[in-house]
């Protein structure tokens, strides 16, 4: 993985940006030392390091705007950064680069029951959402893994889902409104409290841009009443094949769980060492089935997953029997990600969607790939909507291991796309998968999608070496080719 040539001009220019960036906020937001900017190094994909030029945390969108407009007037790239969770390398800094910390903006900013939505700044937790309105009776529906430390912002940036998508839906469907400001300081609105904005869809557009477009400073979220019941069913099968086809099966009935999570032997036994969820050791798989919504159709809906699970070949089956118990079966798998830590020196979280009738294929493919690879992966994912996390795992310090895993996770994100699915459900592109973009878009596509980042940001100064494999100069993009003198389509009327 490389990243762009440092841009000497930038790099020489650093006091100036030092002098500006004080000018705004207060000293003490603005760090600049060595040793204080290696906390801002990395994210939460840690095999790539970068120490940036230097960090500065605002705290209102003015002084957001001033930053933003003053790299612009400097020729200096800028970097959002939420909590710098991205597991795709998606808040990586440049080293000519300003890494711009949104954690200070951290407060709700209202709760409006009736509009069943809330205004929230981007530095607020995934987590900290629900906590403001759970005691309404309300919550957040999105629920990343990752939910206690990652912000809206963030989440809006890579179109973050969690456990909960299946029902409720992605990142993209929870939100209402944002407000951004552009690289020249200029700020925008898009959406509100209604449900639909007319003219373009600016707002589906932003979500999931990966900070390409601009710097998110407030987020209008859509907030749900409680359900009525919840329930979780824990089934393990002596095969993954077999829970992936009763993934499958339930789909196919017509059956949509709140939730609907898969894990492997290995993932199983990292979070039982780890949180004591009490899964049963001797299942090769095991999946967490959540419904919910009025009591009679949770219970009728899981005594129906129960019985497609059975003929699928399910060797236990769990129901919780009360709340504390569905959130310890739902404690194993938020704390997946970790447990695995404690059993290999690092590990490399990969994030593709495949189409659910082809799930058992893929995994049994990733089985022979480990073999072939030498290197063991743990497989715990989002299988109600196909969405899979194979974590690689790896040791950086042994020679060889980490070009062995990153060539190992390009080969299972190659398959998903071959299988007819996507590079990414809800990690983002980032580092991680740019240079991969062409196994899922022709040169046109990503030609589309370059144009768009010009429209927001025509002087690639926002988080530019982030998911297109070579970012081409706006003027270069709207070049027309003449081709022996003659200009295509010729017959089209031009102004």
């Amino acid at each position: 993985m490389q990243m762009p040539e440092p841009d000497q001009a930038a790099i020489a220019a650093r006091p100036r940006l030092l002098e500006g960036l004080r000018r705004i906020v207060p000293a003490d937001s603005v760090i600049a030392d060595d040793a204080s900017l290696g906390a801002f190094e990395s994210d939460g994909l840690t095999a790539y390091r970068q120490r940036p030029l230097a960090t500065v945390l605002p705290e209102t969108v003015d002084q957001v705007a001033a930053i933003l407009k003053l790299c612009q007037d400097l020729g200096i790239k800028v970097v959002p950064r939420g909590a710098g969770t991205s597991l795709s390398g998606g808040a990586l800094p440049l080293a000519d680069g300003l890494l711009l910390g949104m954690a200070k903006f951290n407060r709700v900013l209202d709760i409006d029951l009736e509009n069943r939505c809330a205004v929230v700044q981007p530095g607020v937790t995934n987590l900290g959402v629900t906590q403001a309105v759970q005691d309404l009776g309300y919550y957040y529906a999105p629920d990343p893994s990752s939910q206690i430390a990652c912000t809206i912002g963030g989440n809006v940036a890579e179109n973050s889902g969690g456990v909960h998508c299946l029902k409720y839906g992605l990142t993209t469907n929870n939100i209402l409104g944002v407000e951004l400001v552009l690289m020249t300081g200029e700020v925008l609105r898009l959406g509100g409290r209604h449900l639909d904005a007319g003219g373009l869809d600016l707002m589906g557009l932003v979500c999931g841009s990966e900070g390409l477009l601009g710097v998110i400073t407030e987020v209008t979220v859509r907030i749900l009443p409680k359900p009525q019941s919840q329930a979780a069913l824990l089934l393990a099968f002596d095969a993954v094949e077999a829970a992936g086809a009763c993934v499958a099966r339930v789909i196919g009935a017509g059956i949509v769980p709140a939730g609907m999570e898969m894990m492997d032997r290995p993932a199983i036994h990292a979070a039982e060492d780890f949180v004591h969820a009490g899964y049963p050791r001797d299942a090769e798989a095991l999946l967490i089935v959540e419904l919910d919504g009025p009591e009679e159709e949770v219970a009728e809906s899981i005594a129906e997953v129960e019985a497609i699970a059975r003929t699928c070949g399910a060797t236990s089956a769990r129901v919780s029997g009360s709340e504390e118990e569905r959130l310890a079966f739902w404690a194993g798998r938020k704390a997946a990600f970790p447990a695995v830590g404690r059993i290999s020196p690092d590990y490399y979280c990969m994030d593709g969607t495949i189409p659910r009738a082809r799930l058992s294929e893929v995994l049994t493919r990733m089985n022979e790939m480990s073999a072939r690879y030498g290197l063991r992966v743990a497989n715990v994912f989002h299988a109600g909507d196909g969405n899979l996390h194979p974590l690689i795992l790896y040791d950086a310090n042994a020679p060889g291991e980490l070009e062995r895993a990153e060539a190992f996770g390009a080969e299972i994100l190659t398959l998903c796309v071959e299988v007819g699915g996507v590079l990414t459900g809800e990690h983002g592109v980032g580092v991680e998968k740019r240079d991969l973009m062409g196994t899922m878009f022709d040169a046109g596509d990503l030609a589309h999608q370059e144009r768009m980042k010009c429209a927001f940001d025509p002087d690639h100064r926002l988080n530019p070496g982030k998911m297109f494999p070579e970012l081409h100069r706006c003027a270069e993009l709207g070049r027309m080719h003449i081709h022996r003198g003659q200009m295509p389509f010729p017959d089209i009327p031009r102004f």
